[in-house]
């Protein structure tokens, strides 16, 4: 299940050999719904034989959020006079129907990844950002194996997409795959590793080991009815409360236990309210509130 609406864009659908023939379908009609580079090039055109294979490494690396078609001026030659190709290697970019950008001659990689970045974006993100809405939304209402299949889509599209990364750890979380969630977390590329998202991620991970240690929230409930000091049942039966999806609750009680005794077993009450705060969604009420008398209470 993919989670996109279609299916990411085949790497050898992305680039093509045009001829005259060719063009208008491969071009002007397929840069309608996604940008389409041209690369005009010649077999006796040694600048060509560099920036034609960086500029198809560039276009495979976008993950399909734009087309590469190559036409081979000799062969055809109608189609360089109709766009008055004077030199080569000559790029254009063609978005819905119409040239948009371009550039004649060899140019650093740095720049050519910067004008397929550019050429790119004119196409948008490519449902990325409602496929990822749906695999939370699938996460969220309980269909964990669906979400993960769809994040997984998503980084086949888009490896570095921190956000689908999280979300393929959280979901695997959510199946109850610990230790496979935590292979993916070791494995993140660095360019991620210290996002938010796989921040979220480890801070769910580690609450979920916990859960699977919890003590029965009953028995731990009455411990601390009995004994409101007993700050080890007090940071259990939070745990138990997290086990049991109970985040307010569990908040609440690690806030009373701030307030009773900060500087318990090195401050565990905040260090772990932290935990909370990072693994839930920022703007989610139970942070929000949590943060502001947390705050309150450390600047009393």
């Amino acid at each position: 299940m993919l989670g996109l609406g279609d299916k990411p864009q085949a790497q050898d659908d992305l680039i093509k050999d045009a001829t005259e023939a060719s063009f208008l379908a491969d071009v002007i009609e397929a840069s309608q719904t996604v940008p389409v580079i041209v690369d005009f090039w010649a077999t006796w055109c040694g600048p060509c034989k560099t920036l034609g294979p960086m500029l198809e490494a560039a276009v495979k690396g976008a993950g399909g959020r734009v087309k590469m078609v190559k036409v081979d001026v000799d062969q055809n030659q109608r189609i360089a006079a109709q766009l008055r190709i004077q030199s080569i290697p000559t790029v254009y970019a063609f978005w819905q129907g119409q040239p948009v950008d371009g550039f004649q001659g060899a140019v650093p990689a740095s720049e050519l990844k910067a004008f397929v970045d550019r050429v790119s974006a004119l196409g948008g993100d490519g449902g990325l950002a409602d496929a990822l809405q749906a695999a939370e939304d699938m996460l969220t209402e309980g269909a964990s194996v669906d979400a993960a299949e769809t994040f997984a889509a998503i980084l086949e599209e888009e490896p570095e997409n921190s956000a689908a990364y999280g979300g393929l750890v959280r979901a695997h979380i959510a199946i109850g795959n610990l230790d496979q969630a935590e292979v993916f977390l070791t494995a993140a590329p660095a360019a991620m590793a210290k996002s938010k998202d796989l921040d979220a991620a480890r801070a769910q991970l580690e609450l979920a080991r916990q859960a699977a240690n919890a003590g029965p929230e009953a028995d731990l409930r009455a411990a601390v009815e009995a004994n409101p000091n007993d700050h080890q049942a007090r940071f259990d039966l939070a745990a138990a409360l997290l086990a049991a999806d109970k985040p307010q609750e569990a908040v609440d009680q690690l806030l009373e236990l701030f307030r009773r005794d900060r500087e318990w077993n090195d401050g565990a009450a905040r260090t772990q309210l932290f935990i909370i705060f990072d693994a839930l969604k920022p703007q989610d009420p139970i942070v929000l509130s949590g943060r502001r008398r947390l705050s309150s209470m450390i600047f009393a």
